[in-house]
């Protein structure tokens, strides 16, 4: 292939390639699907498998490149804020679908979710948004390098401890839940592993 012809799989090119396919997905599962709350409650799960997946991509990017250099582990790190973003988009079609279904059925919204969530994932989303709109060149020299580490540092760790609590929860009564357990755990250890490495080196 020409450079032309990867493109695609690198920068804002991969980004829009990656949300495209999340609205796929969404649109064919709602289709799908034998009723609408059905087809939210589907485009839920979904969306937090594809936003968990892709956060790990992006939280893991450095530390994986410095514990196993490689052209894929260098390709990782070089999108890290390209799949960040693309991240964003599937938890953006997510808090939609859980819109959705709080609007089709408000019963049943109500008990699968409780005080906590809502302030647990208002702060998530908070900085989700905040993390996505300064991963632009622009926006990102506007408020400082300093800032910039600070928020998207604590604003990754927030979101790995609520993907942790909010799977952990579902895997103690479903082990369907247990393989993103598995993911959640090993970005863990690659994150700590590769901060021991760099203490070590320096």
């Amino acid at each position: 292939m020409s450079a032309k012809e990867n493109s695609v799989w690198k920068g804002w090119q991969l980004t829009a390639l990656i949300s495209l396919s999340l609205l796929i997905m969404a649109a064919v599962a709602a289709v799908m699907s034998p009723s609408s709350v059905e087809a939210a409650r589907l485009v839920i799960r979904l969306t937090a498998r594809t936003s968990l997946v892709l956060f790990a991509l992006a939280f893991t990017a450095s530390s994986l490149e410095r514990l196993f250099p490689s052209p894929a582990t260098r390709w990782l790190r070089q999108n890290r804020r390209y799949l960040g973003v693309s991240f964003a988009v599937s938890h953006a079609i997510h808090a939609a679908a859980l819109f959705a279904l709080a609007r089709l059925d408000p019963t049943l919204f109500l008990q699968l979710t409780n005080i906590g969530s809502y302030i647990g994932g208002g702060i998530a989303y908070a900085f989700i948004i905040l993390m996505t709109l300064t991963s632009f060149d622009r926006t990102a020299a506007f408020i400082g390098p300093v800032t910039w580490y600070w928020l998207h540092t604590l604003g990754a760790w927030y979101i790995w401890v609520s993907f942790l609590l909010n799977f952990g929860k579902r895997a103690a009564v479903n082990s369907m839940y247990w393989p993103a357990m598995v993911v959640i755990g090993l970005m863990l250890v690659v994150r700590l592993v590769a901060i021991l490495r760099r203490h070590r080196m320096a």
